[in-house]
């Protein structure tokens, strides 16, 4: 699960729990000042370790973007969409930047192989659930493959405003 290019040194590689101080950094900025996640709340460090301990005892993927002059610039993740047994072949991914390298091909680059393991862990359906007035994780999500399955209008609410929520979607 590691892809390298000759001439970016970004690393697409597995997470390791002594990421997590990075991931969740990451994750704080996005709660604090994005629609990229409806959470209001910063999630502390242990909190993140234990999510990261969950996907990683289920054997969920979780990547990072990592720069080795810079370190962590993003990660990629996902679980189970709903927990019925009828959903059992449908999983839902989240993938964060960092400010600092955001619209630089990052969270494309961790979206490929998080799609490859869902796919090799035999699931049929990704779905992304995003802010539809977020321009740029549409068209990434677009230009990754995704489609937009559905749109829930004013479905979320964050700072003091209605957001409409868009179900992205690809079929593994």
């Amino acid at each position: 699960m590691t892809t390298t290019d000759t001439v970016d040194p970004l690393v697409v590689r597995a997470a390791r729990r002594d990421d997590m101080a990075a991931v969740v950094a990451i994750y704080n900025d996005a709660v604090l000042r994005t629609t990229a996640t409806f959470d209001y709340e910063p999630r502390e460090l242990a909190q993140q370790e234990a999510l990261f301990d969950d996907k990683v005892r289920d054997g969920y993927g979780f990547l990072v973007a990592d720069d080795p002059a810079v370190g962590v610039l993003g990660f990629a993740t996902y679980g189970l969409f709903r927990s019925r047994p009828g959903w059992r072949f449908a999983c839902e991914h989240s993938v964060y930047v960092a400010s600092s390298a955001r619209r630089r091909g990052v969270g494309r680059r961790l979206i490929a192989p998080l799609v490859e393991h869902a796919r090799g862990r035999g699931f049929h359906t990704m779905v992304g659930v995003v802010d539809a007035g977020n321009a740029a994780s549409m068209a990434l999500h677009h230009a990754c493959g995704f489609e937009t399955f559905g749109l829930l209008k004013e479905a979320g609410y964050k700072f003091e405003r209605w957001l409409d929520v868009a179900f992205m979607g690809m079929r593994l």
